[in-house]
């Protein structure tokens, strides 16, 4: 195609640049909160009470937390159709880095269960990961950096 007629196309109407938040459904959000704080080391972003809306920090994204029995929680989210009546399959949180022993300490001393770490791919590559649940049941992939490659 001619650089002239290249430069005159119009960018796509749709450019995902990376997730932007998670919106999970609660049925008790101070629970839920102290769980993304104490578990995670997540702070609270914002907070909306009258909507029963929690934005938690993590990185660059966001995690909202919806009350259940809030203003937003009845309305029972934007989904036409649940699945099993599940808010979804799962989140994946990358992580700095994956030091399955200390991982697996923090965990315990929250009573947190952890399934076996298995490489799985992610948006940076193949890497370390683990599933924990939160206490409304949502599955949290904690996902380590890629492995490195082996020089040769």
């Amino acid at each position: 195609m001619p650089s002239a007629a290249r430069a005159r196309r119009k960018p796509p109407a749709l450019s995902v640049l990376g997730m932007d938040h998670v919106v999970l459904r609660v049925r008790d959000l101070n629970r839920s909160i102290r769980f993304y704080r104490r578990v995670l080391g997540l702070k609270v972003e914002h907070r909306q009470p009258k909507l029963g809306l929690v934005h938690i920090r993590a990185g660059a994204q966001l995690i909202d937390l919806v009350a259940l029995k809030g203003p937003l929680g009845r309305m029972g989210g934007a989904a036409p159709k649940r699945v099993g009546g599940r808010n979804m399959d799962h989140m994946a949180l990358s992580l700095a880095r994956f030091d399955e022993k200390r991982l697996r300490a923090h965990l315990a001393r929250r009573r947190i269960d952890a399934g076996q770490p298995r490489p799985r791919f992610g948006a940076a590559g193949i890497g370390p990961s683990i599933y924990i649940a939160d206490p409304d049941g949502n599955v949290i992939e904690l996902k380590g950096p890629p492995a490195r490659r082996r020089k040769r």
